[in-house]
């Protein structure tokens, strides 16, 4: 852990999971939000506190982003998606995570961001995502489970 990477007890990303954990290991974790708009919606957070991408050397940038790839890639092929959101933002959280949104047609939001208010008339298609992600959540933890193992191990330092 380098000086800049510290865990701060009063950051939530610290403190805790952040969401039901799906995979991790000591530099990262995977996690499912309860995001009740958008299911399916998984984070990638980095296990030490940092704020910024370039806090982490190189390998370990890189460590994170096959992480972020892997869950994309995992809900592409499990809940097909019409689209895939990723974004880094740590405005309210400054702590180095990576949102990993799968987005459908019908959703609520779509085409506006998963922060964006909610289309009323869209009650029917949240409740068949709903409905999907609930079906094909084994098989997503499945198919994170395969695609996070392949990605490099860490370099011994």
């Amino acid at each position: 852990m380098s000086p800049q990477e510290t865990v701060q007890p009063a950051c939530p990303l610290c403190a805790g999971p952040a969401g039901e954990l799906l995979w991790s290991e000591p530099s990262l974790r995977v996690v499912l939000a309860d995001e009740p708009l958008n299911p399916g919606f998984t984070r990638v957070i980095w296990g030490a506190h940092v704020a910024e991408m370039t806090d982490l050397v190189a390998a370990d940038r890189e460590r994170l982003m096959a992480a972020v790839w892997a869950v994309e890639q995992a809900q592409r092929e499990v809940f097909v998606p019409d689209k895939i959101n990723l974004a880094s933002l740590g405005n309210q959280a400054p702590h180095l995570h990576w949102h990993v949104i799968p987005r459908w047609r019908d959703d609520p939001q779509f085409p506006q961001p998963v922060w964006a208010a909610p289309a009323a008339h869209r009650e029917a298609g949240l409740q068949r995502v709903r409905e999907l992600v609930a079906r094909r959540l084994p098989a997503y933890r499945a198919a994170l489970q395969a695609q996070l193992g392949r990605i490099r191990a860490p370099a011994a330092r």
